[in-house]
């Protein structure tokens, strides 16, 4: 089976360079497949996990936290503004995050309180403790 170059880049390494067989990831406008040879794209990505799957071995999720993937014929590159792998989360922290965006969402009626930014921090807490679970 043919494979592709996966890359994962945040501003401040790279998360992850292997051969892969497939990428599921979530766009804007919903969820993409990407196999070998598929046809040159630019999305942007929702904060969410990507499932990579290579031949002869498990199923591999990453927390992807935003960002845009560029798909060429033999390379995939996710440029996100965060990434990490499952072994790499701190529950504790994620959890301390969640708890800490539920309760300026529940403030929201006063005025200082930005509901996009609290709402963004959520989803990326609850990505990555989901991401960590797995």
């Amino acid at each position: 089976m043919s494979t592709f170059l996966l890359e994962i880049v945040t501003p401040e390494r790279k998360v992850y360079a292997e051969q892969v067989n497939m990428l599921v990831a979530k766009g804007v406008e919903g969820e993409l497949g990407i196999l070998p040879n598929h046809i040159p794209l630019v999305t942007p990505l929702k904060i969410s996990s990507i499932t990579v799957k290579k031949q002869g071995s498990k199923d591999e999720i990453i927390a992807v936290n935003g960002g845009f993937m560029e798909v060429r014929k033999d390379k995939v590159v996710i440029l996100a503004e965060s990434a990490e792998l499952p072994e790499q989360i701190d529950v504790d922290r994620a959890r301390a995050a969640k708890e800490r965006a539920e309760k300026r969402l529940a403030d929201s009626k006063q005025d200082n309180v930005d509901f996009k930014r609290a709402e963004a921090s959520l989803q990326r807490a609850l990505n990555r403790i989901s991401v960590s679970g797995k």
